[in-house]
């Protein structure tokens, strides 16, 4: 049996993606009912984190915890990658281990190195190049609030990094069109603006984008080891904040995400994030819900060893 991983939206099909959304909704519904559900048992994820986080770290160990398993949390000085070991031995010696590993890191290069050498499912957890785990919550969240996002209109309003590319898979793989406004010289990768056959598409403006969106979505404008580029992403971003006239181009009933921190009166006005189009607290409360249906689908398709 092949061993599946979760790199990107793209290693799944459009069905299977649309089957865990599904499951997530079913498992939120099993924890709100009390019911003590343990899909999980005994099993063990390894998560190694060389970027810092709060929701993705809280969600994994939650899952797991909620699920029967247990969680092993992994920094740079906890293991021998921290002092040099090669990606390939590390992943050779923990998926003789645990059953499941996850990482968040920066080169994408190096998940794909890490995959490539593991005996076990291996889950992207943020890379610089694609977030595919935030992107499962955000559709979790549409579907639970509107319905299918099939047909719809979705607005990135930004810059064109981790979460755009993302995003323009996700509008390949649920059939939805996103609309991409991004300043001059921080556009998405045109390699992935392209595999999209049209599903995803750039504006001149903001404003372009969000008219008639069904979906305004946006980041921070200085992504983690970008802080020494602060003032002049501030400038070149100036114009690309979301507030409450630009959702007012949007349709009566759009919702806006952020898959957080966010920069209040940066990328995003406080009118908008506290206001009632906002849905950003389930949006980060779904990461739970989203990441147990991961997690229990690629188990389920991996053997123990």
């Amino acid at each position: 049996m092949t061993t599946r991983h979760f790199l990107t939206l793209m290693d799944f099909t459009p069905a299977e993606l649309r089957g865990l959304i599904k499951r997530a909704i079913e498992m939120k519904a099993i924890q709100r009912s009390g019911q003590l559900f343990e899909p999980l048992k005994n099993r063990v994820l390894g998560m190694i984190f060389e970027k810092s986080s709060t929701r993705t770290r809280v969600a994994f160990e939650t899952a797991m915890a909620q699920s029967g398993g247990h969680a092993i949390f992994l920094s740079p000085r906890d293991t021998q990658l921290g002092r040099g070991e090669p990606v390939e031995d590390t992943a050779r010696v923990l998926s003789r281990m645990v059953d499941i590993i996850m990482i968040r890191t920066f080169e994408h290069e190096k998940i794909e190195q890490f995959a490539a050498h593991s005996k076990v499912p291996v889950i992207n957890a943020l890379t610089d190049s694609h977030h595919p785990c935030q992107l499962l919550a955000d559709m979790q969240t549409f579907f639970e609030l509107r319905g299918d996002i099939q047909g719809k209109t979705v607005a990135w309003i930004g810059d064109g990094h981790n979460m755009c590319h993302s995003y323009i898979n996700a509008a390949r793989q649920f059939g939805f069109h996103l609309k991409i406004a991004t300043p001059k010289s921080y556009e998405p990768d045109g390699a992935v603006i392209h595999a999209s056959a049209g599903a995803a598409t750039l504006t001149d403006t903001p404003e372009e984008a969000a008219h008639n969106a069904d979906l305004i979505v946006t980041d921070v404008w200085s992504s983690m080891g970008q802080e020494e580029e602060m003032a002049l992403r501030r400038r070149a971003f100036a114009d690309y904040q979301v507030t409450g006239k630009l959702m007012k181009l949007a349709k009566p009933d759009c919702l806006f995400m952020h898959c957080l921190p966010a920069h209040r009166g940066e990328e995003v006005s406080d009118e908008v994030l506290e206001g009632p189009q906002s849905v950003v607290w389930d949006e980060a409360g779904n990461r739970l819900h989203s990441q147990k249906a991961l997690l229990e689908f690629l188990l389920a398709s991996s053997p123990r060893h």
